[in-house]
């Protein structure tokens, strides 16, 4: 489809504009995209991890159309091959959960083991167990309430297999993502004198750097993409790639941008809805790449924060997101140019890495490990 964009009008745009005001981000129906609808479009495009344009193409007009559904809005079932995907998906997700059945991550999709968790729910409720969900399965949600407390069984296994997994790093699989490449999709490009800083190099640099490291800690490791890959890559190829090689976990690379120049810092995204759940795994990754790279080099702590990305849902393993700096920041951006700066990220990363698989009771202080011992300790066992 063509794109819809400021200045446009008509049927289409009325109807977009009428889901951006049931999701609370515009105030007033009409069929006019103006400055408000393009802001209230930005808005959206960044709470899901869309490319920030103001554009509705197909992928925000899909993002746009799962939206706009309430759980009881319309009947669920799974479909092959295209399965319903919508909020209302994620909402019975979350409420499955919950009450201790298991349909995975809540990733917004109705696939088969969401299908399979709503059979075993309709059985114990006296229901014809047929994995869809209409009226009378919405009628049994609502009157139950939670049958779980102190976890989700999805969190609690992701738990359990990381403190299974011991501390050697030997063996483990990692994917990291340099976020854009591909095409004309260079993320933040900051031109400075006859130089041209991108994104898509500043990280790919990085990711190579730590893929190094990490080899040498003995871990298997898998780049997402090259440094110049023929086409852009989605989040949901990006988890689809890193789902295919059952990896441990997921590092997404990124650097941010902002028109106010004076914006800087480090900020690391995991899965979460804001409400509540949180892959708890995840989030402790998270917490750990943040408060090594703030301790190790100094840049400003703009936190942790949980997110519905694509890349972050739809992965099997815990991820994060790591915003390592504002290209658009004067003081960042002499940072991140200078290689021995990406170094020190390098090694906050690799620190943060090893104690996600130290149990909690033996966890170091943050910035204490010599991420060099790593490849010494490494050496050392192979001889």
């Amino acid at each position: 489809m063509r794109s819809i964009r400021r200045g446009d009008s008509g049927p289409a745009v009325a109807e977009i504009r009428s889901i951006l005001v049931g999701l609370d981000l515009l105030d007033t129906a009409s069929d006019v995209f103006d400055d408000a609808m393009d802001g209230a479009v930005r808005a959206f495009q960044q709470s899901r991890g869309i490319g920030v344009d103001g554009l509705v193409g197909d992928e925000t007009w899909g993002a746009l159309d799962a939206a706009r559904w309430r759980l009881g809005a319309r009947t669920l079932f799974h479909s092959v091959p295209d399965a319903l995907v919508g909020e209302d998906v994620r909402t019975l997700q979350e409420r499955l959960l919950e009450m201790g059945f298991d349909p995975g991550r809540a990733d917004s999709i109705y696939g088969p083991r969401t299908a399979r968790a709503v059979a075993q729910f309709q059985r114990e409720v006296g229901l014809t167990s047929d994995g869809s969900c209409g009226p009378q399965t919405m009628k049994a949600l609502r009157r139950l309430g939670r049958k779980v407390v102190g976890g989700r069984p999805q969190w609690l296994r992701e738990a359990e297999a990381f403190r299974q997994a011991g501390t050697n790093l030997v063996g483990k699989t990692i994917v990291i993502d340099p976020g854009h490449g591909g095409g004309e999709d260079l993320g933040v490009v900051v031109p400075e004198g006859p130089l041209r800083w991108t994104e898509a190099d500043l990280v790919f640099d990085l990711a190579a750097r730590l893929e190094g490291r990490l080899a040498a800690a003995g871990m298997r490791v898998h780049l997402t993409r090259g440094p110049q890959p023929a086409k852009a890559m989605s989040g949901a190829d990006r988890a689809g790639l890193a789902n295919s090689l059952g990896a441990d976990l997921l590092i997404s690379l990124h650097l941010d941008g902002q028109e106010n120049s004076a914006a800087h810092g480090v900020a690391t995204y995991h899965y979460g809805t804001g409400s509540g759940l949180s892959s708890t795994v995840g989030e402790r990754l998270a917490n750990l790449v943040q408060r090594e790279i703030v301790v190790r080099t100094g840049l400003r702590d703009c936190h942790i924060h949980a997110k519905t990305w694509e890349l972050l849902r739809l992965t099997r393993m815990p991820a994060v997101r790591v915003d390592l700096g504002y290209l658009t920041s004067p003081d960042d951006r002499d940072r991140l140019v200078n290689p021995l700066f990406r170094e020190q990220l390098v090694e906050a990363i690799l620190a943060a890495v090893q104690r996600m698989y130290y149990p909690v009771e033996i966890d170091v202080p943050t910035g204490s490990i010599d991420v060099r011992q790593l490849r010494a300790a490494l050496t050392n066992s192979r001889t």
